[in-house]
């Protein structure tokens, strides 16, 4: 990427698989530019889970402002609709403060719902969610599938038989408004950052070094005393279903925890897992998001080494 395509009047969006030097690029690039760093992962909003998502530390978040890590409680159902609304106000803080908006994570649904708009879904009483999920463990995945084909055949067709947490969550949406998930997803919320206001890379590093990288840090995370964490989210006995629970790596440590599995074979779950994920992110950001410019991370280091700091204040 070349330093004449960087548009600092333009929020900066950079994505990525995990483990590929994402945060440390935003950061920097925010150190040079008096930017603000904002998270765009739907893991690091959870206070309860800082060595476990990678979240910055508290060093780095000292360095230049950071928003929207850390500032959910685990117990919360936190949505893509609530992280926008969140986003809002802070992008209206920065422009207020004349900083440069970087918008950095991996979850790109929240880069899509900052782009492109976002179905406008109701929030859920917390009483149907109960509900809804006390049957589910009751009855089993299978009957609530068979449920949903018959009130929301769409969302049922489109989603696999087995997969729990979207089957409840399109249950509930029938439940609590009384129309089917994808009526809802037709009328939508608009995008925060049309894609004319934005400068957007996903940085793509070589597989097998991402692949190493992800390993490496998993055994950081350890020594970390990532154990200890998950320990006290376990002990809080929430909701398995609840997002944070399924964290990458919460699970199998959770089940290590119990005496099911040993440390090793907690870790080894916890690092393939995340190897899947990155697969996976790779090719969500290529079908979904196309328009973002993939780069390897050595050459957007080299791009933000060439920002002229100060710039953002003549861009502004």
């Amino acid at each position: 990427m070349q330093a004449h395509q960087l548009d600092l009047s333009k929020a900066v969006l950079i994505a990525g698989p995990t483990a590929s030097g994402k945060s440390a690029l935003a950061l920097e690039l925010a150190q040079k530019t008096g930017g603000v760093v904002i998270n765009t992962d739907s893991m690091q909003v959870y206070r309860d889970l800082r060595i476990i998502t990678a979240r910055p530390t508290p060093e780095e978040e000292a360095r230049v402002p950071h928003r929207l890590y850390g500032h959910v409680d685990a117990a919360v159902n936190f949505s893509a609709g609530a992280w926008v609304t969140d986003a809002g106000k802070v992008l209206a803080e920065a422009r207020a403060e004349k900083r440069l908006p970087i918008f950095v994570g991996g979850s790109g649904l929240y880069f899509k719902a900052l782009t492109r708009g976002l179905s406008a879904v109701p929030p859920i009483p917390a009483e149907v969610r109960d509900a809804v999920r006390t049957r589910l463990e009751r009855d089993g995945v299978e009957a609530l599938h068979t449920e949903l084909a018959r009130r929301d055949p769409v969302s049922a067709e489109r989603l696999k038989p087995r997969d729990r947490t979207r089957i409840a969550r399109a249950l509930e949406v029938v439940e609590a408004t009384g129309r089917a998930l994808p009526d809802w997803h037709r009328e939508g919320l608009p995008p925060l950052l049309p894609r004319s206001e934005v400068s957007a890379l996903f940085l793509a590093p070589e597989r097998e070094k991402l692949y190493a990288r992800i390993d490496a840090r998993f055994g950081a995370m350890l020594a970390a005393d990532a154990l200890d964490e998950v320990a006290a989210l376990a002990g809080r006995k929430l909701d398995p279903l609840l997002p944070a629970m399924k964290a990458h790596g919460v699970p199998a440590l959770i089940r290590h925890l119990r005496g099911e599995i040993t440390r090793e074979e907690a870790a080894e779950i916890g690092r393939a897992d995340t190897r899947h994920y990155a697969k996976r992110q790779f090719t969500w950001f290529r079908h979904q998001l196309p328009e973002f410019e993939w780069v390897t991370p050595e050459a957007a280091r080299g791009w933000v080494g060439t920002v002229i700091p100060g710039r953002i204040e003549d861009a502004n």
